[in-house]
């Protein structure tokens, strides 16, 4: 059995963090590599992914990122079934053209109706895949990431520290954060802004706005980290703040709560599935006045800010870790064979 990933498996993104835990815990499971460049290969990315594709005997799992612009008839070639892997549907991507969402929208539909079954992070995007691409509920399992144990952030900033950890790409808001954060002038706080850039345009943008906003003393932005330093920065933080438009899970939420820390973020996509009403607060997306708002009653209120922490611990030590994932997404495997 083997799991096809696109590009390079060391990405560090919250959807091949899922990919790699997989592996890590599923020994029968063989990572098949292919091309970068999904979702929008080139044609000699499209032909090389093609060919190992079709040469793959036996159950393959395939990521979201490829499966979704594979045509039907290179899943109906394979020998063997095709298990697809969606984070979230291609088309939910932020900064699209409405052209590039309809085509993604229409590739996916008709190469999910050649899966022999599909997994899916969430009960959020589960729905999303039968309510808009046709998926029956008999051939989707809901497998949520794992959510490895640590300990509680001391959350003893001063001032407070205000993390937003994501990768630097449109639909993770970091405009909007910015935008909340020039609101909060007024009020006792430092931010720190963490993740890769794969849109570098994107992350010349934001630090731009943060220069035009008056951000730059009291922002600051520190690129990809490593699971050390990612750790670091948990340890370091007082409240967690990521408004992303749209999330097929969020696993920085669950992070952040099993560090104790209050959450502010969007009410979009899976987030408010995965972060109880009692461990943070959740704007509109895209709405930056809710958010500023919703960071202020937590600047200003750290009882109410503890209690969520707390609240959000106590909820993630109930979530399953990384193991209980994959024996999921293998069951699946193995009745697929």
């Amino acid at each position: 059995m083997r799991f096809a990933v696109p590009g390079d498996i060391e990405t560090r993104s919250g959807g091949y963090a899922y990919d790699r835990a997989i592996l890590a815990c599923a020994p029968d499971l063989e990572l098949l590599p292919l091309p970068g460049g999904f979702p929008f290969p080139g044609p000699s990315e499209m032909a090389a992914a093609r060919r190992a594709l079709q040469a793959a005997e036996g159950p393959l799992l395939v990521d979201g990122l490829v499966y979704g612009v594979l045509p039907p008839e290179v899943i109906e070639a394979r020998r063997g079934p095709t298990i697809s892997l969606c984070h979230h549907p291609l088309a939910l991507e932020t900064g699209l053209t409405e052209a590039e969402v309809g085509r993604l929208r229409d590739s996916e539909r008709r190469a999910l109706s050649q899966a022999a079954h599909v997994i899916a992070t969430s009960r959020t995007t589960a729905r999303d895949l039968m309510e808009g691409y046709g998926v029956e509920r008999e051939r989707i399992t809901v497998a949520e990431p794992g959510l490895p144990r640590a300990e509680p952030a001391p959350r003893r900033g001063a001032p407070p520290v205000i993390l937003c950890l994501g990768a630097m790409i449109p639909r993770k808001g970091h405009d909007v954060l910015l935008r909340a954060l020039a609101r909060l002038q007024g009020l006792e706080w430092q931010a720190v802004v963490a993740g890769p850039a794969p849109d570098a345009a994107w992350a010349r943008h934001v630090g731009a706005l943060s220069t035009r906003l008056g951000l730059d003393a009291r922002v600051r932005f520190l690129g990809p980290q490593d699971a050390r330093g990612v750790e670091t920065l948990y340890a370091g933080a007082d409240i967690f703040c990521l408004p992303s438009h749209h999330e097929g899970y969020g696993m920085v939420f669950a992070e952040a709560m099993m560090r104790g820390l209050p959450v502010v973020a969007a009410r979009a996509g899976a987030v408010p599935e995965v972060l109880p009403e009692e461990a943070g607060l959740l704007a509109p997306p895209g709405d930056d006045g809710a958010l500023a708002d919703h960071l202020a009653r937590i600047l200003g209120a750290p009882d109410l800010a503890a209690r969520m922490g707390a609240f959000g611990r106590s909820h993630a030590l109930t979530l399953p870790d990384w193991p209980d994932t994959a024996r999921r997404v293998m069951d699946c495997m193995r009745a697929a064979a």
